[in-house]
């Protein structure tokens, strides 16, 4: 799969990283990192982003879509004279930022480009040295980038090219307005490249506002067809899911896995339940402090724990390379949240396994994640309550025979 971009004289099936034009420094890099052929957003995208053409990519997570920016603008840089700020990439989450920077920083071994994080929960200090001294690429969630801003911290006038990774989750969190000041603080004239998992019709008017003339790269599969991916659903009483994940845990199988909740408290809940049950578990949503929540990553990377019980923050910007199973705990109001929930396994071809707990009143949810995936997914037999149906019955409508009142 190559880039066809809008011309068809630029069709051509690209399967190695030589034939995308990249300089020797990243092609270094990139046998550093043992990445023999460029995944399809990549070889889609790479080409009219070295090109200066601005990207609007969208593709499932864990495809590559870092090195399909990161590669371009590390490229571009190498062109152009160093000390000042001139890439930005905005990511929705601390833990998305972190990892793509260490992401970039890997890529950039062998060049003089610097790479920089910019995050809340972490003191100003290295930060505030970065903004100043011109790191030439920085990562950062816009609430503390525009804190920076305000304080006279980050020069952003050279800023020639802009990303905004995972743009659809920024617009669920509420970042559109700080995301409007920080563009409005940006030269216009400008390669801007924005990539997200999913592409709601909200965000049409920012691409409008953002993006001249976009090649667009449309990878987004839904995450039922990955091949290497097992889903299965099965349906429990809401105050039984705990007894069923337990039941779950006792299979060896099942060796590193993030069980999502739909709240914080809930996740409070569980990770306590697990824990006094003799589960190694960490935590992980948006009342952890930095160090908590970068101690619960490491711990899963290094499978110090079992079980990361986690809200929707860590959807994004988790990638654990042998993480075998997401867990579902509740069903995610969003089916774009079911997609990026269960993208966090079956990686990079690995393979991995989807289970979701499905109460009677989140039935309807499950429906509309069917809607959007265009198939239905498996149900199992609940081990525990095996006379459960392991499908629930849609709710009848009840006509009533008596007049209705006016």
């Amino acid at each position: 799969m190559g880039y066809c971009a809008d011309s068809p004289r630029k069709k051509m099936t690209i399967t190695t990283f030589d034939q995308l034009g990249l300089k020797p420094e990243l092609l270094r890099a990139l046998a550093d990192l043992k990445f023999t052929s460029p995944t399809p957003i990549q070889a889609q995208a790479i080409p009219p982003a070295l090109e200066g053409r601005d990207i609007l990519g969208s593709a499932q997570t864990g495809s590559g879509k870092t090195a399909a920016f990161g590669l371009p603008i590390i490229s571009a840089l190498l062109d152009r004279p160093r000390g000042t700020t001139q890439a930005l990439i905005l990511a929705p989450t601390r833990e998305l930022a972190e990892q793509i920077t260490v992401h970039l920083k890997e890529l950039a071994k062998h060049t003089p480009i610097r790479v920089a994080a910019v995050y809340g929960g972490v003191g100003f200090g290295p930060q505030l040295t970065a903004l100043k001294r011109g790191t030439e690429i920085i990562v950062a969630t816009p609430g503390r980038l525009l804190d920076h801003m305000r304080e006279g911290n980050a020069r952003l006038n050279d800023v020639s090219i802009l990303v905004l990774d995972e743009a659809d989750r920024m617009l669920d969190m509420g970042f559109l307005p700080s995301v409007r000041r920080i563009l409005g603080m940006l030269q216009r004239e400008r390669q801007t490249l924005f990539f997200s998992a999913t592409l709601p019709p909200a965000i049409a008017a920012l691409v409008r506002d953002m993006l001249h003339d976009p090649v667009r790269v449309e990878l987004a599969v839904q995450t039922a067809h990955i091949e290497t991916l097992t889903q299965r659903l099965y349906a429990v009483p809401q105050e039984k899911k705990t007894e069923l994940l337990l039941e779950l845990l006792k299979d060896n199988n099942i060796y590193t896995a993030i069980a999502f909740t739909r709240t914080k408290a809930r996740a409070n809940r569980l990770a306590a339940a697990l824990s006094k049950s003799g589960v190694p578990t960490e935590l992980l949503h948006g009342d952890r402090s930095q160090a908590q929540r970068t101690r619960a990553l490491d711990s899963l990377k290094k499978a110090k724990v079992r079980v990361l019980v986690a809200t929707d923050i860590a959807a994004r910007g988790i990638d654990v390379a042998e993480l075998g199973h997401v867990i579902n705990y509740d069903v995610p109001l969003a089916a774009e949240d079911y997609v990026h929930r269960v993208g966090r396994t079956a990686r990079a071809q690995a393979s991995g396994d989807a289970i979701t707990f499905v109460a009677f009143d989140e039935e309807p949810l499950i429906h509309k994640i069917e809607y959007v995936l265009g198939r239905k997914l498996d149900r199992e037999v609940n081990p525990l309550f095996p006379a459960i149906a392991p499908v629930a019955p849609k709710p009848r409508r009840v006509f009533s025979s008596r007049p209705r009142r006016r």
